[in-house]
């Protein structure tokens, strides 16, 4: 029998875990859906099936899968929990039966069992496959429309190890490059890095030693580089088997970011050093015109979510991300690299319209938190800022709401960048229930296009993205 959740801060308000799936087939519209919307918004989170087993973490949580199919004006919803091993073997038990972070903690009844993760970060179209990601394992491939778990994909055989929630898609030739971290099966600064082709095929794929083995996140591409942030977020099992945490902030380590060309391997990493800092995800990078490589961040003066090694927590104060630029000088008889505050506003979730990834670019879009006195837990803004000219414009979704991540759209295949659609996840603690919102991306804050209704909530999650309908 099922037992009641814990009173964890992750596990109730916005947090707590949506214990239904269902499909709505035509949702009450605020507003007009813009006709050049034809396709599907997915967002994938954590939603732990059962009462957690020991300590819970966030990250923890099983996948489920979100999806807001439009066509025409009008919107359906469909959820689904992605059917891993591990969500298959508790629906059988009725229970949690794994630790997330401490295997040592899981029931007896799954000791040593080999499972496929919990799918539950990111989720994005390619290669004409539909794929849950989270950093442990392979991907996971649902189908497009009805999100049943169709199971691991593993490139034919060739996926070897875990692969990022975060991999990047070069908008020029349509490639996927993507790395793993804890890439030999255990904790370690053993490392990988992989590209698939538009198609879908795994084309190259190589290893190499981190610094320090981390929890590495997220990383950056450009045209000509790959960027990989080692930041001192440390993990460490000989900790762990002392009774302290698996990760942990341990600063004094500082950070190291490598920079391989695209054009060669791994033996060719230039390693740069800087305070440490961290960041979970990056806007965009870019070449300049003199050969320096741009980074666009939102950047943490320490760590959030996680203890230092002590197993005390960290300083809230400093557990909040600004944006900020990070220039590299391949060039120079340095291995520092500069860091610059872009704006005060308090940020993460940073995405672009992907048609300019990895290239020189003007519009970024983030969840920004103005602090409000009354906070339902999130982000209370959505947020565009124009590089070009330094200006931001944002939207306040409203007292007692918190927003998703926002994640652009094109008017059409051929449109300028930045002209189009950002659409988001917005959670109305007032109605207890969530709805879609659509901006006008260049027009962020004259407000809402449509707002496409929810009966229920949609508990805060992580990443989602867009796939066109045809």
């Amino acid at each position: 029998m099922a037992q009641p959740f814990p009173n964890h801060p992750n596990l109730r308000g916005g947090f707590a875990p949506l214990q239904m799936e269902c499909d709505v087939n035509d949702l009450v519209i605020e507003g007009e859906i813009p006709k050049e919307l034809n396709g599907s918004f997915y967002r994938n989170g954590p939603n732990p099936q059962y009462a957690p087993r020991g300590h819970y973490h966030w990250f923890g949580g099983d996948g489920m899968v979100h999806a807001f199919h439009i066509e025409d004006g009008q919107v359906a919803y469909r959820n689904r929990w992605v059917r891993t091993i591990k969500w298959h073997k508790e629906r059988e038990a009725g229970r949690s039966l794994f630790s997330a972070f401490n295997p040592m903690d899981n029931d007896a009844s799954v000791a040593g069992l080999e499972t496929d993760g919990v799918a539950n970060t990111n989720i994005i179209w390619h290669g004409g496959k539909l794929l849950a990601l989270e950093e442990g394992h392979a991907p996971f491939e649902l189908d497009p429309h009805t999100l049943q778990s169709l199971g691991p994909h593993i490139y034919g055989g060739k996926l070897k190890g875990p692969m990022t929630a975060h991999p990047k898609i070069d908008p020029e030739n349509g490639e996927m490059l993507f790395f793993g971290y804890n890439a030999n099966g255990t904790i370690s600064e053993h490392m990988t890095f992989s590209v698939v082709d538009k198609d879908g095929k795994l084309l190259r794929s190589e290893s190499f030693t981190a610094p320090y083995a981390a929890m590495v996140h997220d990383f950056v591409v450009t045209r000509d580089h790959v960027i990989f942030p080692i930041m001192p977020l440390t993990g460490s099992l000989e900790r762990a088997f002392k009774g302290g945490p698996v990760y942990a902030w341990e600063p004094e380590k500082g950070s190291h970011i490598g920079i391989m060309p695209r054009n060669g391997s791994v033996q060719d990493l230039q390693w740069f050093r800087g305070e440490a800092s961290y960041v979970f995800h990056p806007m965009n990078a870019h070449t300049t015109d003199d050969g320096k490589i741009v980074c666009d961040v939102c950047e943490y003066p320490q760590a959030p979510l996680f203890p230092g090694v002590d197993g005390k927590p960290g300083d809230p104060k400093k557990a909040l991300a600004k944006l900020a630029r990070w220039t590299f000088d391949l060039n120079a008889q340095s291995d520092r690299y500069q860091v610059e505050q872009l704006h005060d506003l308090v940020c993460e979730f940073p995405r672009l319209d992907e048609r300019r990834a990895g290239l020189p670019y003007r519009f970024g879009y983030f969840a920004g938190d103005t602090q409000p006195p009354k906070k339902v837990g999130g982000y209370n803004v959505i947020a565009a800022i124009d590089h070009q000219t330094g200006k931001l414009s944002s939207y306040d979704v409203g007292e007692g709401c918190a927003t998703s991540e926002p994640i652009f759209v094109p008017r059409r295949a051929g449109a300028e960048e930045g002209d189009g659609f950002l659409l988001a996840y917005v959670f109305d603690a007032n109605r207890g229930a969530s709805h879609m919102v659509v901006l006008d991306a260049q027009n962020v804050a004259d407000g809402p296009l449509a707002r496409a209704m929810l009966d229920h909530r949609v508990p805060y999650g992580f990443h989602g993205n867009w796939r066109d309908a045809g």
